[in-house]
């Protein structure tokens, strides 16, 4: 269930929210969890938050997260909301949505081209960002029909990954 990222989990919030009908200011309404991965990702965010804070300060150079959701944005930012020296931002749009910390006296920088964010493409970042499977070299996306990019979805159809093993992991 918290495979990529808890990509699962997140899937299952969503579809609830869905079926509730919730407008998307109730969205923080409804959390689900599974072995605190809430919690640890949280507290992964506020030391994050608080390394970023340090490098800014030192090199005086905005520091770029990796895009992520609302929520761990908003954590980012909590984290962040005492310091005097620095601030943090939202910037770009939609899936590409991160957060920059900059020094308090400097102007928010553009967001970066997506290209220029590293680990974009594939696999799986350490702290953020896409959240895509494997790079095929396709271009495709995932599950596909045959012929179009994702390798078909079926596993052994010629795609980089080994074959998973039975029911049961």
């Amino acid at each position: 269930m918290l495979e990529n990222r808890a990509e699962l989990l997140l899937a299952l919030e969503h579809l609830s929210m869905e079926a509730l009908r919730l407008p998307p200011e109730d969205h923080s309404l409804i959390s689900f969890d599974a072995n605190d991965y809430r919690l640890l990702r949280m507290e992964e965010l506020r030391m994050s938050a608080l390394a970023a804070a340090d490098k800014v300060k030192k090199t005086h150079t905005p520091f770029f997260f990796n895009p992520m959701s609302s929520r761990e944005r908003r954590v980012i930012h909590l984290a962040l909301r005492d310091e005097k020296e620095l601030r943090s931002e939202s910037v770009g749009v939609g899936a590409t949505r991160a957060v920059v910390v900059v020094p308090a006296d400097m102007a928010t920088p553009p967001a970066p081209p997506p290209a220029a964010r590293p680990f974009q493409g594939g696999g799986r970042p350490p702290g953020g960002g896409s959240r895509g499977g494997f790079d095929r070299g396709g271009g495709g996306h995932r599950g596909g029909p045959p012929g179009h990019g994702g390798g078909g979805g079926h596993r052994g159809a010629g795609g980089n990954r080994p074959p998973r093993g039975g029911r049961g992991r």
